[in-house]
Parts: structure tokens; sequence; C-alpha cells
């Protein structure tokens, strides 16, 4: 039997994050189950985003629906499809906007994670501009027959930089944002650290005041609580004018949103959403995808979700015709997976997992049946089982039996030393702890 072709470096990290309950960064295309709908929608979008279209959407579901694990499969398509992509979950530290810096920390957040299909990981500012010059400046020494050293090289490589940022001064802060742009390629044709790590800090959202970025850059503004949003659409329209197809923002955890108790603040907060909403709507960002994760409280609550505020629900009621729903809406209801799903999920991690330590699988689907219908028996709860559970036995379950060979599936399963981990009592809310969202 043919083993699956995958990556050490990618088996192990399914293996290992799926094991401690959490959603893995890489390799979520071998196990992605169920969700051929709404993959489709998205990479629809992904196009349209990468003709310089906008996208807004919220992945809607309860606990164990797949939020999370939606959010990171576009993550990956997109850098796969050369997106910059950039993600943070919302906190109480982090929102859309709020008193002592609560909005400009998601965008720092959302910066430190700016990553690219070469820098998955993260912290790919800096090589997307050091990138962005060394091309130009191939292109140069191309164009005019010329080397770095050579006189007027430079001078030939900053007008072409500067034709670049002229595309943004005309919008909102797009002269500042170009100036600083501009302030590293100096730093980086003099070889001034200084002066780019000041860029890059301003371009990070971390000067406090604007007397310390008029002293560092000569400018007049910072990325601040009110204007975060504005400096993502000129990122947005910047990196796809320098090669890459556009900018994707994805927000998880937007229920604390929902928390805030303050009702002004609260307010604030979905009026901000409506702005970002209402722009990529209506055409005014380009290149930008933003997508929110959060649950059906935090939507369709009257009191303090989104329908809260009537501008909101009329953008966002389900759009449901005869029981079959439009893909396309601004919100994508995730379903919780059906078992038939968990099963195929399961024998794909068979696969993974045979790959991963090198022997042949001989788990069967029926043995597969066996063990849900066991995790159910022994729990007595089908309709609260969601894969978080299920997975993270199934993993130690393959572990012990890589480990000893002697030992039978069947022997593990209904063996009394058997104890499925139950579901979380906050099935239906997203929870507070870190592992709470691991859903497929």
């Amino acid at each position: 039997m043919t083993k699956l072709k995958i990556t050490k470096r990618i088996s192990n990290a399914l293996i290992s994050s799926v094991g401690a309950g959490v959603v893995p960064r890489i390799g979520l295309e071998y196990i992605a189950v169920g969700r051929e709908k709404e993959v489709k929608a998205v990479l629809q979008d992904l196009d349209n985003i990468g003709e310089g279209s906008a996208a807004f959407r919220f992945i809607v579901g309860r606990y164990g629906s797949g939020k999370s694990f939606m959010l990171q499969l576009i993550r990956n398509y997109a850098m796969e499809k050369g997106f910059v992509v950039a993600d943070a979950d919302l906190s109480p530290e982090r929102r859309l906007t709020g008193t002592d810096g609560k909005g400009v920390a998601t965008y720092r957040e959302l910066m430190q994670n700016f990553s690219t299909k070469i820098r998955p990981e993260g912290g790919a500012l800096t090589p997307i501009l050091e990138g962005w010059i060394n091309g130009i400046q191939n292109q140069v020494a191309q164009d005019n027959d010329m080397r770095p050293n050579d006189s007027g090289f430079d001078d030939l490589v900053e007008t072409r930089i500067r034709e670049v940022v002229k595309d943004v001064e005309g919008l909102v802060h797009g002269f500042d944002f170009a100036n600083v742009i501009i302030a590293y390629w100096r730093g980086y044709r003099l070889d001034d650290d200084d002066k780019k790590e000041a860029a890059l800090r301003w371009l990070r959202g971390e000067f406090g005041t604007k007397t310390e970025a008029k002293s560092a850059l000569g400018v007049r503004v910072i990325i601040d609580d009110e204007t975060w949003y504005d400096y993502l659409k000129l990122f947005a329209k910047f990196i796809s004018d320098i090669g890459y197809k556009g900018l994707l923002i994805l927000l998880d955890e937007a229920v604390h949103l929902y928390k805030i108790t303050h009702t002004a603040s609260r307010q604030k907060n979905y009026d901000k959403l409506l702005a970002m909403f209402n722009d990529t709507m209506q055409g005014r960002a380009e290149n930008l995808g933003i997508y929110l994760g959060g649950t059906p409280e935090f939507v369709e609550d009257k009191r303090r979700g989104l329908y809260s505020d009537e501008a909101l629900r009329s953008r966002l009621s389900s759009r449901v015709k005869n029981g079959h729903k439009d893909i396309s809406a601004p919100v994508i209801q995730l379903e919780t997976l059906t078992s038939q799903n968990i099963s195929e999920l399961l024998y794909r991690l068979v696969d993974v997992h045979a790959a991963h330590y090198n022997y042949n699988k001989t788990l069967k689907p029926s043995e597969l049946q066996e063990f849900m219908q066991e995790v159910v028996n022994r729990l007595g709860a089908e309709k609260f089982l969601t894969p978080r559970e299920v997975v993270r036995d199934f993993i130690s379950i393959l572990n012990i039996m890589q480990q000893n060979p002697d030992i039978s599936f069947n022997e593990l399963i209904r063996g009394d030393n058997f104890k499925p981990t139950p579901p979380s009592k906050n099935s239906d809310v997203d929870g507070d702890n870190e592992f709470a969202e691991f859903t497929l």
C-alpha cells in the first residue's frame, strides 16, 4: 500500500498539534474534511482580492464547528497563492478600538505575524521590504548595465522606489507612509541600522508619541487606535504594487468584543467593525481581505451581539432560501462535522501517523467506526462530541500502538483503562482556555 507523501516537518507538526489539542499552523490540507463549499467560496474571494477587490467575511460557528481551523486553512491557502497574511486573536487587551492602546495593540500583533510563503512563521515585514529593494537593485543593474558601486546607481534605485510609493501617497495617511518607506530605503542605502529600525518601529505602530516619530524620521504622525486600519489598507495597496497578490487579515476570538461589559465601549468596537466592513464592501479598500471568527451569540444576540446594531444586523442577516445557504454572503456559518466527517478525519490521521513513523497502516474503516462508537458509549453524549477530544484520544492510541507493537487496537479501546476525554462544559461558547478552539 502506498504511503502518504508528506515531509517529517509537516507530519510532526500535525501529530504534535492535534495530540495537544491545538490547531496546526501547517499541513492542514492533509486533514481538512467536510468544508468543500466554504473553501470554494474563500478561494473565489482570493481570486477577487488578487484582482484588486476586497472582502470581509465572518466565520461563525459554535464550539466544535471549526472556526480556528478554517481561519488557519485560509491562511495557508492564501500564502500558497502569493498573499501576505497577518493573524491575531482578539482579547481584553486587543480590540478594534479602545483606551490605552487596545486598538493599536491588535495592529502590532498583526504586524508581528506578517507572513508569506517563504516566511510562514511570521516576522516577514523586513524580508518583504529588503526583497523588494533587492529586486529593484537587480532590475536597475540589468536595465542600465551597472553595478551597485557605480556612480548614480543608488539614485536610479531611489527613483524606482519613489515611483512605487507614489501610488499610495494619495490615500489617507499615504504621504507619511510613503516617507517612512523612503526613510527605510535610505537607511538601507547608507547601512544605517538605526534609521532602518526607526522606520520599522513606525510601520509596526511602536512609536508612542508624535514628537518621538518626528525626531527619528521627520514625520508628524504615528499609527494609533484611530488610524491603524487605514494603514492596513495602505499596506494592502503597497504590497500588491510590489508583487504580492494582496493582504489577508485574520482575526479570531471575536467573542471578546461581545464580552465587553461597558455598552459604549462595545458599541465603539462595533462601529469600527462596521466601518471596516463598509470599506471592503463599497470598494474603498483594494487587495484586502478580512476574516473574523466568532460564535453565533457574537453575531445574533440582539442585546449585546452584532445584531444589537441595526446597520450590522441588516447587512449580516442569514440568507437561506428553501434550506440552501448563500455561501457568498458575508457570514459563513459552519456546521459541526458529522460522524462520517470525523471518521474520514481519523483515517487521514492514520495516513499521516503511518508516514511519519514509517509503518504500514493496518487499521480498517470499520475499526475507526468501532472507536467512535466506543467513545460515544462511554461518554453517552454523541451530540456533544467534538473533533478536539476525539482526535486527542485517537492520536494517543496510535502512539501507544506504535510504541507497543504487541498491543492490538481492539485491546486498547475496549480495555477498562480506556477513558475518553469528556467534552468541554463550555461547548456552546468560546472558552478562555487557549485550547478551547481546537476544532476541525
